[in-house]
């Protein structure tokens, strides 16, 4: 298959994704090369009860006797949509770069509402921490990294301890990718649908659990993204800031909301850095 051909395909997937809520589709990983220095070393992992439960692990080819660090990449889909299989593009590219990388399921709309998401992302989370050394993986430098929905997830990890509990002190760092932190007033099917039965809205936000305490924060979105809006990364940047915690705001010119986690694919780096960007804050915030 030609570069061209490839792109061109590409270019149509991506139109997919966007005509399907940002919902991965295993089309477009399929036709994705993947980064040769990583595989795939665990599949259909059951962290919890549920077909939905389960999660796979990536690793670097050549990875030394040393303990990696950990990134947990979990995928967005509007909270109803998305599976692990669609992300083998970034998980490869990710474990290529130095990280056990591991990619979970979770229970989707309408099976689960807010926050049964976040609770099923916070058990694989801590399987992650408890199993790590098996993979050669260090149980205590963990980076959560997510795109949209998925974003939304890691961040509540990262900032609401009611999560995590005591297994967030693992958590290093967290890099959000075009995630939706600052979305009141409900507006629209998808968030009222997900959201609009919590009896107290501002719970939802992960804005409201912004503290010094804060794991230090990269916060990437694409500056035409109008699914979901700038400000949300913007907003959550200032806020953190104001309180003393560290936090790196990155808007990319003329990125989308499906650019910016396509832009980990190799045939689209050139589009924008975030590859780049989100590897170099994970060695940062874990010494690696």
């Amino acid at each position: 298959m030609t570069k061209l051909t490839l792109a061109g395909l590409a270019a149509m997937l991506c139109g997919a994704l966007v005509a399907a809520a940002c919902s991965p589709v295993r089309a477009f990983d399929t036709v994705m090369p993947k980064d040769g220095g990583s595989r795939k070393v665990a599949s259909d992992i059951s962290y919890g009860d549920g077909p939905r439960r389960k999660l796979d692990i990536y690793a670097p080819v050549n990875a030394g006797q040393r303990a990696l660090p950990v990134i947990v990449f979990i995928y967005g889909g509007s909270w109803a949509n998305g599976t692990r299989e669609g992300y083998h593009f970034a998980a490869r590219a990710l474990a290529a770069q130095g990280f056990v990388t591991v990619v979970p399921d979770y229970r989707l709309v309408p099976e689960v509402h807010f926050p049964g998401f976040v609770q099923d992302c916070a058990e694989a989370v801590r399987w992650t921490r408890g199993h790590a050394t098996q993979y050669g993986a260090d149980p205590d430098r963990i980076v959560l990294v997510g795109h949209s929905a998925g974003a939304y997830n890691a961040a509540m990890l990262a900032l609401d301890p009611q999560f995590l509990g005591g297994d967030r002190a693992a958590i290093k760092g967290f890099a959000g990718l075009a995630g939706p932190y600052d979305f009141l007033p409900f507006n629209g099917a998808v968030v009222k649908n997900t959201f609009g039965g919590w009896p107290k809205p501002d719970e939802t936000q992960p804005i409201h659990y912004a503290a010094a305490s804060a794991p230090p924060m990269l916060l990437l979105h694409g500056g035409e993204d109008d699914t979901v809006w700038p400000k949300n990364s913007i907003n959550l940047d200032r806020k953190l800031r104001s309180l003393g915690a560290s936090s790196e705001l990155k808007v990319y010119p003329g990125l989308g909301h499906v650019g910016i986690v396509t832009a980990l694919a190799r045939p689209f780096r050139d589009k924008a850095p975030v590859l780049d960007d989100v590897t170099r804050f994970a060695r940062r915030v874990t010494g690696s």
